[in-house]
């Protein structure tokens, strides 16, 4: 009777028990696809630590997932504080507006030419409203003087011992045309601070609409 060598025998049992060579070691296998194997985070003191898991005292601080070789392929970004988000919110809201403004400057305008018609009629606008106010400084002015003689006519201005107390009246009309005087220089300024913001702003939307035009830059 034909007998196998011991050896083969054994070699042949022991293939056996390992089962298929595809019957390796089961793997996770999220892991496998993409290896996020560990964590990388620092700590408060500066101190870097890594592990299979970020302690939940660090789950909101900015983190690394690494692969089995170590390498970094995935960042998660700190939790952000109310005054960040505040400060992202506002930071787009003024990026959305500056592409609402280069919109408007392409869909409105045909040419530089355009835009400095606009402006001019703009400026010639406060230009007429300052000189209205002006005229009307000059004309509180000269009330002014008007009501400052007679006012030296009384006491307490007058250095006529036996002038009369000042009226009333005229009290309370100097200082109605003082407040009076003093609100339209107020404008006058403020007409004179607007023109130049007009100016300025103009200027810019010039600038910014050749730029477009030129596409040198794509609309903010």
């Amino acid at each position: 009777m034909f007998r196998w060598p011991a050896l083969t025998v054994a070699l042949t049992l022991a293939a056996l028990a390992a089962g298929p060579a595809d019957a390796a070691a089961p793997r996770n296998k999220n892991s496998a696809d993409k290896g996020e194997v560990s964590y990388k985070w620092t700590d408060e003191k500066g101190v870097v630590h890594y592990g299979d898991h970020v302690p939940p005292e660090y789950a909101k601080s900015e983190r690394a997932v690494l692969n089995q070789d170590g390498v970094v392929i995935r960042r998660l970004e700190a939790e952000k504080t109310p005054e960040q988000r505040a400060a992202d919110a506002l930071r787009d809201r003024d990026i959305e507006a500056r592409r609402q403004h280069d919109r408007f400057l392409l869909t409105t305008y045909t040419s530089v030419k355009d835009i400095e018609t606009l402006r001019d009629q703009r400026l010639e606008q406060i230009v007429g409203q300052s000189a209205s106010a002006r005229q009307y400084v000059d004309s509180l002015n000269t009330r002014l003087a008007g009501l400052q003689a007679k006012a030296q006519l009384f006491r307490p201005y007058s250095s006529d011992e036996s002038a009369r107390r000042m009226p009333d009246d005229l009290a309370a009309d100097l200082v109605r045309t003082v407040s009076e005087l003093r609100a339209q220089n107020n404008i006058l300024l403020s007409k004179q601070q607007e023109h130049d913001g007009v100016a300025r702003q103009f200027q810019s939307d010039m600038d910014r609409f050749v730029e477009l035009q030129q596409g040198r830059t794509a609309p903010r």
